[in-house]
């Protein structure tokens, strides 16, 4: 199974493809969409649009896992980020593919087993559960990948569950 992590942004999107075959996890690709500041927001929207279906198209995934947005301040960038995943989903959607969310709480959780883990702290279980020579940067990236491997272990979870609910 092919798995693209999100981590949805108007200024940075991040994104991680990754492989499951069984309990191994291999990375695919990985990288980010980027917009230049000072460009009119309609504008950048289209970019990250695109460039999300060009990305789908290239590597062909079965299931798009993103970040649940979440802020406590700034309404301004909340808006923004808001609508830069509305398209995001838009995209996978479009491409007949659902769209799992995950609480930075529960990606971290699934990561290091631990909700209130530091940001430093999944990012290098990331980089070791993908043997990665560095963790990916910018952080958007590497946050991406962290989305990607938190949906393959909550796939295997809830296909067990599953599983055992049919018999």
């Amino acid at each position: 199974m092919r798995i693209l992590g999100i981590d949805p942004g108007i200024a940075i999107v991040g994104f991680g493809f990754i492989d499951k075959n069984g309990s191994k996890l291999t990375p695919v690709q990985y990288g980010s969409i980027q917009t230049e500041a000072h460009t009119p927001e309609e504008e950048r929207l289209l970019h990250v649009y695109e460039g999300m279906l060009q990305l789908i198209d290239r590597y062909k995934p079965d299931a798009v896992a993103m970040e649940k947005l979440f802020f406590n301040r700034n309404v301004t960038t909340a808006m923004s980020v808001g609508q830069a995943r509305g398209v995001l989903v838009l995209a996978a959607v479009q491409r007949g593919l659902a769209v799992s969310e995950y609480t930075p709480m529960q990606v971290k959780q699934a990561i290091v087993g631990y909700g209130k883990a530091e940001k430093r702290q999944v990012q290098e279980m990331v980089r070791m559960y993908l043997k990665l020579s560095a963790i990916p940067k910018p952080d958007d990236v590497a946050d991406a990948l962290a989305v990607a491997v938190c949906h393959a272990h909550s796939y295997t979870l809830n296909s067990k569950i599953n599983e055992v609910l049919r018999k």
